[in-house]
C-alpha cells in the first residue's frame, strides 16, 4: 500500500471530506470540512479523491516526532494531543445524587477528558523527573514506579474516553 502525502484529498464515510495534513507511521491526521482535525487508521476505509505524492519520509518523520515528543515531556509539563473516542464528542457527562432534593450538574465531556489528559500528562512528567532524578536512589525510584504503576491502574476506567489505544491508561501488566 503507497501512503498519501500531505495535501491528498479524501472522502471518509464518517467525517466527509477532508485534506489529509500530517503523516504518521500508522495515521493520518486530516482536516475534515464539517467535523475539524481526525486521525484516521493509514488502513481505514475512506475513498482516495486526490493523492497527492508522499514528499515526506514518514519514519524519519515519526522518528523526529517521537524525538521532540519525549523532550518536550522531559523538560515541560505541556499537554499532548490525544483525540477522544467519536462516541462521546460533543456529549454531556451527568452527576446525579442519590439525594433528590440535591441538584444535578452537567460537565461538557470534552472538559472533563482534558482534564484526565491532564492528569495522565503530569503523571508521566512526574514518573520521568522521579526516574532522571540524581538524588534519588535506585529503590526510592522503584518504590515511587510502583505507586505511579498503580495509580496508572486506578484510572483504567477512563479507557473509553481514547479513540486510539496508545493513549490508554496501562496499570500492572503482571496481573
Amino acid at each position: 500500500m503507497k501512503l498519501l502525502g500531505i495535501g491528498s484529498r479524501i472522502e471518509h464515510s464518517d467525517f466527509g471530506l477532508g485534506v489529509v495534513t500530517n503523516v504518521t507511521s500508522k495515521h493520518y491526521w486530516v482536516t475534515f470540512i464539517k467535523d475539524g482535525l481526525e486521525t484516521i487508521e493509514i488502513d481505514s476505509d475512506f475513498k482516495v479523491i486526490e493523492a497527492v505524492e508522499d514528499d515526506v519520509d514518514t519514519v524519519s518523520f515519526y522518528e523526529v516526532e517521537k524525538s521532540l515528543k519525549t523532550i518536550l515531556q522531559k523538560w515541560s509539563d505541556v499537554t499532548e494531543i490525544s483525540p477522544i473516542a467519536d462516541k462521546w464528542k460533543k456529549g454531556t457527562l451527568i452527576l446525579r445524587p442519590e439525594n433528590s432534593n440535591l441538584s444535578e450538574k452537567e460537565i461538557p465531556i470534552d472538559t472533563f477528558f482534558h482534564k484526565i489528559v491532564m492528569v495522565r500528562d503530569r503523571i508521566r512528567v512526574m514518573e520521568q523527573k522521579i526516574n532522571s532524578s540524581k538524588t534519588l536512589d535506585d529503590q526510592a525510584k522503584i518504590d515511587l514506579q510502583q505507586y505511579i504503576t498503580r495509580i496508572y491502574g486506578s484510572l483504567t476506567t477512563f479507557n473509553v474516553l481514547f479513540k486510539l489505544k496508545s493513549d490508554y491508561f496501562i496499570g500492572d501488566k503482571s496481573k
